[in-house]
């Protein structure tokens, strides 16, 4: 009598919803036709397929896209956690870069963690990450809205995934450390682990 298989668990869905932070820039994007423009492309280039590795659970969907605004990301939100079951939400350099005020973009994630809830998923929220390339306004910008991001997480009660401190510079406390920026925008390569290995954790 041949033996049953046990049927194997179902995974745990995750929408990583964000910017080019999440899409893996410039290294990699998961729109197909973006990437064919990407020289080299290494799909190592994205926080969540690190988060991913080790956790055999999990599926983590890229839903991260270059350039975009708070505002814009929450647009995607319906679309992108369609069969999730969980969702990490990341953004907000966008709005520090174009000058939009801080308290709109943590209004915006804001929304996009109760919008989640409604939709009975886990969610987790991320801080923003230091801009090496930025100016002294753009680090005053960044670090207000990180307030503003903890004391959202900290109101609705949701996870705060730590990109920020993952990747500081310890000497240089606006600027991610050297070896861990792909070019002053982003995280490179090592960064992404780092995010994905350390700073990534769901409830």
């Amino acid at each position: 009598m041949r033996a049953r298989r046990r049927p194997r668990a179902a995974l745990t869905i995750v929408a990583c919803l964000g910017d080019s932070i999440t899409a893996g820039s410039p290294l990699w994007d998961p729109d197909p036709a973006v990437r064919d423009r990407i020289d080299a492309p290494d799909e190592r280039s994205q926080w969540c397929w690190w988060a991913a590795r080790g956790r055999p659970g999990l599926e983590l969907r890229n839903h991260g896209v270059y350039g975009e605004r708070t505002d814009e990301i929450a647009a995607r939100l319906d679309s992108a956690v369609r069969g999730a079951s969980s969702l990490v939400v990341q953004g907000g350099i966008n709005d520090v870069v174009q000058g939009r005020p801080v308290e709109e973009a943590a209004r915006n994630l804001a929304g996009m963690v109760e919008q989640g809830r409604r939709l009975g998923l886990r969610i987790a929220l991320v801080d923003v990450l230091p801009w090496s390339n930025g100016d002294a306004r753009s680090a005053s910008e960044i670090a207000r809205l990180n307030t503003l991001i903890r004391a959202v997480a900290d109101g609705l009660g949701v996870p705060l995934l730590p990109f920020h401190d993952t990747l500081v510079d310890p000497a240089r406390a606006h600027r991610m450390r050297d070896e861990w920026t792909a070019d002053g925008d982003h995280p490179s390569v090592e960064g992404h682990r780092l995010l994905g290995e350390r700073a990534f954790r769901l409830p």
